[in-house]
């Protein structure tokens, strides 16, 4: 192992009270660089051969506690390094990477301020859904913490079984607890991964997220089809809507903000062909005739800024993203009416055309890997969500069967 630590004093950075500070001097694959320790002595206090501080110095009670905390500081030093070798990352590692795992100051600590300086990276990408997600976990954190930071080392498996009971005796669910869980074991993934954290804390190893099934948000067949065949004319107040939730359902269940940055150049030999945002996968539609309708509807409106739905009026990503969540808020309205219209009397949302091709998928036997290919689900888990509330008319049917032998 090429990687050394020696407590040292380093007289080239001389205080205004004549001290010089404590460092430790890193040696890692030929190059080196200082980690503070956090004390000052004067040169004559410094036995440079014992690498210990003299017992002349006056600035504490016990020389013998203060060398034990610096040796401590050094063997916890070690401790990581020594890890990382075991791990076979020692050697990946620059010497300034090599630091940065080692010194971590207290504000590195913070779950609060390591979940702030991801959330800016996030908007940096981009990547603003995520970062609103994200912020909105560190506001429900910060308020049931009373305003006190949050280091990574208290954020243990009971802190969170507290959280969970704090969260479930105000009424809530726990669908609404896993949205939060989940933002916060991706949050302390990330910082395993940055190495501010070590792997051996994660509480996520004891602590399970427990979710509620929740009311079936598909729609039978036949109400589906009342949606596609309504004779609603351009100006009508759910035109849009209508057109948006048939499009999404012709569409594997794409979500609204992937609609909206469909372009004219994602239609190719009548096929659809774009990249989801979350996941990056790639998706191949062939264009049906009905499908073909709206898209051509739209297209012939020739929408300024690129895009084949009128949803995005900017070509700033923070505008952009501003626009989707507007439009997507009066979309969910528009639906509300459109059921009225309709004759619908659940709940219709634009989630429910994504469940609704799921669920429709499986009463035509699709398989479910297919399924979950075309829902663009990275596991089988995710779409069995989509699928566990089976219609009652489905269930009755499949017990006759069994009745009838």
């Amino acid at each position: 192992m090429n990687t050394n630590i020696v407590i040292s004093l380093d007289t080239r950075r001389k205080k205004k009270d004549g001290t010089y500070p404590l460092v430790m001097r890193l040696g890692h694959n030929a190059r080196t660089t200082s980690i503070p320790i956090g004390i000052s002595i004067s040169e004559k206090d410094w036995d440079e051969e014992g690498r210990t501080i003299k017992k002349s110095y006056g600035g504490v009670s016990s020389i013998a506690r203060i060398n034990n905390i610096i040796q401590k500081k050094k063997t916890e030093a070690m401790d990581i390094i020594v890890k990382l070798e075991e791990k076979g990352l020692l050697d990946t590692l620059s010497v300034s990477d090599l630091k940065d795992r080692i010194y971590q100051p207290e504000a590195n600590q913070s779950f609060f301020n390591y979940s702030n300086n991801l959330i800016e990276e996030l908007k940096k990408a981009n990547r603003f859904g995520t970062a609103r997600n994200y912020k909105g976990v560190i506001s429900v954190l910060k308020d049931y913490c009373k305003n006190k930071d949050l280091p990574f080392k208290q954020m243990t498996y009971q802190f969170l079984c507290n959280f969970e009971t704090n969260h479930l005796s105000k009424g809530n669910s726990y669908n609404g607890l896993s949205v939060y869980m989940r933002a916060i074991r991706a949050i302390y993934n990330k910082a395993i991964k940055a190495g501010i954290v070590d792997k051996e804390n994660y509480p996520f190893s004891s602590y399970k997220i427990k979710s509620e099934p929740t009311d079936k948000r598909a729609l039978e067949w036949d109400k589906i089809k009342k949606i596609i065949q309504l004779e609603i004319e351009p100006g009508h107040v759910c035109f849009n809507a209508r057109n948006y939730f048939v499009a999404s359902f012709m569409m594997y269940g794409i979500n609204f903000s992937d609609m909206a940055y469909l372009r004219k150049e994602n239609i190719v030999d009548g096929r659809i062909k774009y990249r989801r945002r979350k996941t990056s996968k790639l998706y191949d539609i062939k264009i049906t005739d009905n499908l073909n309708k709206i898209l051509s509807y739209y297209i012939a409106k020739n929408n300024p800024y690129g895009y084949i739905f009128p949803i995005i009026r900017s070509d700033d990503p923070k505008a952009q993203d501003k626009n989707i969540q507007w439009a997507r808020s009066r979309y969910n309205r528009k639906l509300k009416l459109l059921a009225e219209l309709c004759g619908i009397e659940e709940n219709l949302t634009g989630y429910v055309s994504r469940h609704s091709f799921a669920t429709q998928a499986m009463f035509q036997e699709v398989p479910l890997n297919a399924i979950s290919s075309m829902l663009g689900h990275s596991s089988l888990k995710t779409t069995e969500v989509y699928l566990k509330s089976l219609p009652t008319n489905i269930l009755d049917d499949y017990n006759e069967r069994i009745l009838q032998g």
